[in-house]
């Protein structure tokens, strides 16, 4: 698995982004009010990142591949780059 940076936007909340070996943004997460959450939230990645049926597969309006990452409830932990193609986002889950 590649490396979580966190960070705090403009309005003062805080993200988290899975970047790869080569310092792409694989996942960005959903805005958290407090760094536990955010960090609680990197853990939900580590947790269900493991378990495909956790990705969502979506296609954007312009045809662009990208996922979502889902917790057990449902909710979205975060939702990754555009790729150029499927292949390439089958990458970025592996």
């Amino acid at each position: 698995m590649g490396k979580f940076e966190i960070k705090k936007d403009k309005s003062g909340q805080f993200r988290f982004n899975l970047k790869a070996g080569n310092g792409q943004v694989i996942l960005s997460s959903e805005a958290y009010k407090a760094k536990a959450s955010c960090e609680n939230g990197i853990a939900s990645v580590r947790t269900n990142s493991k378990d495909d049926s956790k990705f969502e597969r979506l296609e954007a309006k312009n045809g662009s591949p990208y996922f979502n990452l889902k917790a057990t409830n449902g909710q979205v932990i975060g939702t990754s780059e555009m790729y150029s193609s499927t292949d390439a986002m089958e990458n970025g889950i592996a």
